[in-house]
């Protein structure tokens, strides 16, 4: 079984760390709006909570890139990004439902989190946990609906 990039956002104070060390990883700049994983702050209810591709199994951006720029890696199951294939015409962007593929300022093509071939770095820096590379089954299915729950406060307490 893969292993997923976990959230715990209980655990995040939003120190920003993963987003320099994966925008350091991945371009060579410290650049967070270049990071593959990003924090949302809920400032009024003191919520963050980094967000991260969920590397779908039934992935839209996958059927909707028209250079078939986007694969599985099986290895470690992400979905990775050719950037020689891709055009940079944004299709993915629009179709990912948890925008977490973004149009990369520096190459004008898609970027999105590829779990860095297996040992992703914004884990290993996260100085409180929040962030974890884990076996999927070991996902308690209460963590799953509390977690659910938190975001889908967040984001009515955001809309209203």
């Amino acid at each position: 079984m893969a292993n997923i990039l976990t959230v715990y956002p209980e655990k995040c104070v939003a120190c920003r760390t993963c987003e320099i060390v994966c925008s350091l990883t991945k371009t060579g700049q410290c650049n967070p709006k270049e990071a593959r994983i990003r924090v949302v702050v809920f400032d009024e209810e003191g919520f963050f909570s980094p967000t991260v591709c969920f590397q779908c199994k039934e992935a839209w951006c996958v059927r909707a890139c028209p250079a078939f720029a986007i694969q599985r890696n099986e290895e470690t199951g992400a979905l990775v990004v050719d950037q020689d294939r891709c055009v940079g015409c944004r299709m993915c962007t629009m179709v990912c439902p948890f925008g977490q593929i973004f149009i990369s300022r520096n190459t004008a093509k898609s970027a999105k989190c590829d779990l860095c071939d297996g040992d992703p770095m914004c884990v290993k820096f996260c100085p409180t946990g929040a962030l974890q590379f884990e076996k999927m089954d070991s996902l308690p299915a209460e963590r799953r609906k509390t977690l659910a729950r938190k975001v889908m406060v967040a984001s009515q307490s955001e809309e209203g």
